[in-house]
């Protein structure tokens, strides 16, 4: 490594270090802050955001055109775009944020014990979340304004592809951050495109306490494998709706269609069409049909190909890709079990749905398909915080531990004991 790659990996370390230093400051102002300070700042934000409009497009344009320079895949292009129905979301999603209960300093299950003592939990914040993440510049609103409501300091990383924009929804948060009078540090953008910079935010353990990164399974498996600080890991959308022997073909074809084609780019989106054998004649015909008249390409079994014969054939490694994209794998399951099991051997965890009328079968369904959200007679692209009434997500969690399926603001804190005694001794 040459003087100057020196000098600069050394800048990017301390610069680090400094946000991290501050984070750690500010997490104690904002876990004491008020509700009433925390959701001024939130609707200050969503004023900011929606008063600044031609400036995060014009900032977002540059993005766009460079994306498109360095030959971004047309899902990186849809999830980087700024759209005036996705600013106005932003806002959106922050105001309903600060509608929301607030989750710090509720106490629960509080019981005597023999003792005499009173024990019950008490949530609190996590502390500082540090957050990577790729394209999706609203995702900087989304974060700042969970973490903020939770009681938590932020460092947030983008991708470089979304500098730009990443900086002016940034502005606005400032904006919001001092209008209600909070530090400013309680959520701080990362201003370099350094890689470097991540490599140092996932090993700063005695500054963050919580790491999520959001972004495509390379980004993902590699922030797990390095980080020295926790994760709460989102894993790949292969998401699946089984057509059930007892679904009610309008629902199927309903669901299906609009599971995929919502929009390609969002890991809620069908990645895999499961069919039963008894139903595959009558509806794969009209769904090929409708999935042709959007573009969609059909990926299938030899089954599925004997019905459906402009399908291309499907490969294992079609039962396991999260396509992002107008690409759909289609497979003829005997039924229920048959479709359980392919999801356990080849689904993320993430999302699935079954369409069917039977109330056994949508109950064996939900018990034995291992996902954060399972889902009966409705499309996968449902598996959103904002639908979820959450305000806005951190990220879909397909881990085990702490939290599972959308992120929301009790997502973000953690409990402790409380003990409430009167001079009592053991």
């Amino acid at each position: 490594m040459n003087a100057n790659a020196q000098d600069t990996a050394q800048d990017v370390v301390s610069y680090m270090r400094e946000l991290g230093q501050r984070a750690r400051a500010a997490s104690r102002d904002i876990a004491r802050a008020d509700s009433g300070a925390k959701n001024a700042a939130l609707r200050a934000i969503a004023d900011a955001i929606e008063q600044a409009k031609p400036t995060l497009i014009a900032e977002n344009r540059k993005d766009l055109d460079a994306g498109r320079a360095n030959g971004l895949s047309a899902a990186l292009l849809d999830r980087l775009e700024l759209t005036d129905a996705r600013i106005a979301g932003m806002a959106e999603g922050l105001r309903q944020i600060a509608m929301q209960p607030d989750p710090v300093g509720q106490i629960t299950d509080m019981a005597y014990q023999p003792s005499g003592l009173q024990i019950g939990k008490m949530r609190v914040p996590l502390g500082v979340i540090g957050i990577i993440y790729e394209s999706r510049p609203n995702v900087t609103a989304d974060a700042a304004g969970l973490c903020l409501k939770a009681g938590n300091a932020t460092i947030l990383r983008g991708g470089s592809e979304a500098l730009h924009s990443n900086q002016a929804v940034a502005a606005c948060i400032q904006a919001g951050i001092a209008a209600a009078g909070l530090p400013a540090a309680v959520v701080q953008v990362v201003k370099t495109s350094d890689r470097a910079a991540v490599g140092e935010l996932i090993t700063m353990s005695e500054f963050v306490d919580v790491i999520v990164p959001r972004g495509g399974k390379g980004l993902i498996q590699r922030i797990s494998a390095d980080a020295r600080v926790p994760v709460i890991k989102h894993l790949d959308g292969n998401c699946h709706v089984y057509i059930d022997d007892a679904a009610d073909a309008d629902k199927a074809i309903a669901v299906a269609v609009n599971a995929k084609t919502y929009r390609y780019g969002i890991c809620g989106a069908m990645e895999t069409l499961l069919v039963a054998e008894s139903r595959a004649a009558a509806l794969l015909p009209v769904l090929a049909e409708q999935f042709a008249d959007k573009g969609v390409e059909l990926r299938g079994c030899a089954k599925t190909q004997a019905i459906v014969p402009s399908a291309n054939p499907a490969t294992d490694e079609d039962w396991a890709t999260e396509y992002l994209a107008p690409i759909l794998a289609v497979r003829v399951v005997e039924g229920i079990d048959d479709a359980i099991a392919h999801i356990a051997h080849y689904g993320s965890h993430h999302t699935d749905a079954i369409i069917t009328e039977s109330l056994a079968k949508s109950r064996q369904f939900m018990r034995e398909v291992d996902s954060s959200s399972v889902m009966v007679n409705a499309a996968t692209c449902f598996s959103d915080g904002f639908e979820y009434g959450l305000g806005a997500e951190i990220g879909i969690s397909t881990d085990k531990l702490h939290v599972r399926g959308p992120v929301g603001v009790e997502g973000l804190t953690t409990q402790k004991y409380v003990v409430i005694g009167e001079g009592t001794t053991r």
